[in-house]
């Protein structure tokens, strides 16, 4: 098993993440006091703000840590071996079959508590 060490966050990583909430906060409230302009102008530059933020985050240790979980995800991912059309379907017929199996047998079970229900009180 991979055990990895936690490294303990330096302040200049705070400080770039902090920044980085900082430049999006403004970029969103930028984004909406520039209401009159273009749309399209005004959703490039928050894109940019935002490629800047994800960028001062990836220069910490934790957005670093993140990126490469998402790298370990993908990896593992691509090592699923995904069923085969046929067997998607013969799986989903199977499930359709035992739903309806278990359908009919619970309706029956609850026809037959009514019955002994109307039976015991004399109701209907």
């Amino acid at each position: 098993m991979n055990a990895k060490v936690e490294e303990p966050s330096s302040g200049a990583d705070n400080i770039k993440l902090i920044g980085a909430g900082i430049l999006l906060l403004a970029g969103l409230v930028l984004f909406y006091v520039f209401a009159e302009q273009s749309l399209l102008f005004r959703v490039i530059g928050l894109l940019a703000v935002m490629g800047v933020c994800c960028f001062l985050i990836y220069q910490t240790a934790k957005g670093k840590q993140t990126v490469g979980f998402f790298r370990d995800a993908r990896t593992e991912v691509r090592k699923v071996v995904w069923p085969s059309r046929a067997e998607t379907t013969q799986t989903t017929l199977t499930v359709f079959i035992i739903v309806l199996i278990v359908g009919i047998l619970l309706w029956l079970f609850d026809s037959l508590l009514a019955s002994l229900f109307r039976w015991v009180t004399g109701i209907g």
